[in-house]
């Protein structure tokens, strides 16, 4: 049976990932998207190339006032970088709690017949760090930064919206995704930008923190799966299957760039972050369940991202 879905932010990185994931499968997307720096207006062309099952906006998801008939608003529009909402959290309120509550307000307005399921993009990160082991949906959300606090804002808004007034919803928490096409001021792109440019690329904290990588490609396939599944009213967790401290990480793409010598030439390891996670982890095993794996090799997908980017310059 065809769908019709909704995918906010789909200029964004994952935004473009699931949008197209549900092109593909032949469903009908309107597509929307604010336009902030972090767009990619060249994914607008591959997606407009589905001409029969594709409608785009340009639009603010706080702007949006007319809600047509969907299956399911799948919401990744959000301001995601750490560092931005440690100098100002002004938008990331304004995104990521303001928005979530416009949609959910907007939702709640239709008959409940006529309500279609609120898939919402959330992060490991709301579960806050853990030394050991792995969090699960059960745990209690301790945020470390405000970004990840307005994301786990937008969670709780979207619990109490479903116990009060009945709206059907889906959240999904994935790990850290890479893959092509990501804006450069997340790890990997931003670190082979700046050796680009002969310029030391930084790391936080000496390199220390873990994280576990999902390709952007296995997202998808993620959401796709959940909503094949039939599956309403539950939270899933979607972590990669490459855990790395993000030293080791920086390591293998100096080493894909030949660029060699006292890692200290190429790495500054002084800067400091304020409210750090020292490792996330989470455990994906409902989600396993229904029968998704994460399937991309993270060394196979690195030689392909370092290669576009060296090839490809971003500025």
């Amino acid at each position: 049976m065809k769908k019709v879905v909704y995918v906010t932010g789909c200029l964004g990185f994952i935004g473009y990932h699931v949008a197209k994931a549900c092109l593909d499968k032949g469903w009908y997307v309107y597509g929307i998207d604010k336009g902030t720096y972090a767009a990619n207006w060249n994914l607008l062309a591959d997606l407009e190339d589905y001409e029969d099952t594709f409608k785009f906006a340009q639009m603010d998801i706080n702007d949006l006032e007319v809600l047509h008939d969907c299956d399911y608003f799948i919401n990744t529009a959000a301001e995601t970088h750490v560092d931005n909402s440690i100098s100002s959290s002004s938008v990331f309120v304004d995104s990521n709690i303001n928005g979530v509550y416009h949609l959910l307000e907007l939702i709640k307005q239709r008959s409940p017949s006529r309500r279609p399921i609120f898939l919402h993009f959330s992060t490991d990160e709301v579960y806050g760090d853990i030394v050991e082991g792995a969090h699960t949906e059960e745990d209690l959300l301790r945020p470390s930064n405000p970004y990840s606090a307005t994301k786990a804002a937008g969670d709780m808004l979207i619990l109490a919206w479903a116990r009060t007034y009945g709206i059907p919803y889906l959240i999904v928490r994935p790990t850290n995704n890479y893959g092509i096409g990501q804006y450069t001021e997340k790890f990997i792109p931003h670190m082979i930008k700046y050796l680009t440019l002969g310029k030391k690329a930084q790391l936080h904290d000496a390199g220390t923190p873990r994280r576990t990588w999902l390709h952007a490609s296995d997202t998808a396939s993620a959401v796709i799966a959940i909503i094949e599944s039939g599956t309403v009213n539950d939270i899933f967790n979607i972590s990669g299957n490459a855990e790395l401290q993000n030293i080791d990480v920086a390591l293998k793409v100096l080493n894909l760039m030949n660029l060699t010598g006292d890692i200290n030439d190429h790495l500054d390891l002084s800067i400091k972050r304020p409210g750090q996670d020292v490792r996330y982890s989470i455990s994906d095993q409902k989600l396993q369940k229904l029968g998704w794996r994460a399937v991309a090799d993270f060394d196979q997908e690195l030689v392909k991202i370092v290669d576009y980017y060296t090839k490809n310059f971003i500025w």
